[in-house]
């Protein structure tokens, strides 16, 4: 294992282009901090966003988690890449002249996926730990170490989202239309759910059938967290309305994401297995 992740590190290392990502990619998430610093002074009217709970423990284990997926397109960026390079510098061929088996060159790509998810896990954990202790008005460690589940589904929703940005870059072998691939299939999903909404016979196994779409899955891993936000609650009694979501990270939906993430894997070795190199 220790090998083929010394092989890629040291691919991503010599590609400049992936080092700029990599980096951006993490740059953007401490960025997660600066939301604490923004302010709004309307006349009498003070509003800012550390003070309306958004990094309050446990609340705050939510939040980051969702903001952060948002910015894992920076990463599928880099795995496209490493898995396209990989045909047109023709290291792959190379690769398996110097002894490398087809097996242990998908295991090095899936290495680099999970290595990806959990470094990400942990850096949004250690942020999240640090804006909470500094702006949460609850710090009890039952508190403080509750809600950790959508931490485990963070690292899920990776794990799943990369898997199928490796099958892609397998499957299309070049970058730029890899990544097209990937909108391509996420415009294919919402025109199915679309559909499904719009025909009177399906509308109500819409949310039964698309959850098993594998964007969609990733997506239900971490709803969305606004609604939960008591400022938001408020807001919404005043105008008669109220929320009724579901937030909690259920079991059925890590099923589905790490099924398909085991799919992505396998087709992408079946793939690499037919050609001809």
């Amino acid at each position: 294992m220790l090998r083929l992740l010394n092989i890629e590190f040291i691919k991503l290392w010599n590609n400049r282009a992936s080092k700029v990502l990599i980096l951006a990619y993490f740059i953007l998430l401490a960025f997660i901090a600066l939301i604490a610093a923004i302010k709004f002074n309307i006349g009498p009217i003070k509003f800012h966003l550390a003070e309306l709970g958004i990094f309050n423990f446990p609340y705050i284990w939510h939040f980051n988690t969702y903001v952060a997926a948002g910015l894992k397109f920076f990463l599928s960026i880099v795995i496209v890449s490493m898995v396209a390079n990989e045909y047109s510098n023709k290291t792959i061929k190379q690769n398996l002249i110097d002894g490398l088996s087809k097996k242990e060159f998908i295991l090095s790509k899936v290495y680099m996926v999970v290595v990806f998810s959990f470094i990400s896990t942990l850096f949004i954990f250690v942020l999240s730990l640090i804006l909470g202790f500094a702006f949460s008005s609850f710090t009890e460690s039952y508190i403080v170490f509750s809600d950790l589940e959508y931490l485990f589904a963070f690292f899920i929703k990776l794990l799943g989202f990369f898997s199928f940005c490796l099958f892609a870059g397998m499957l299309i072998k070049r970058s730029a239309f890899a990544l097209g691939f990937l909108l391509v299939w996420y415009m294919f999903e919402g025109l199915i759910r679309i559909v499904l909404n719009v025909v009177e016979s399906t509308k109500e196994y819409a949310d039964t059938i698309t959850q098993f779409l594998p964007l969609n899955s990733m997506s239900n891993l971490i709803k969305q967290p606004f609604s939960r936000l008591g400022a938001v609650k408020e807001v919404a009694s005043q105008v008669g309305e109220k929320f009724d979501f579901d937030y909690a990270v259920h079991w059925y939906d890590v099923v589905i994401v790490l099924a398909w993430s085991s799919l992505f894997i396998f087709f992408s070795y079946r793939l690499l297995l037919k050609r001809d190199l």
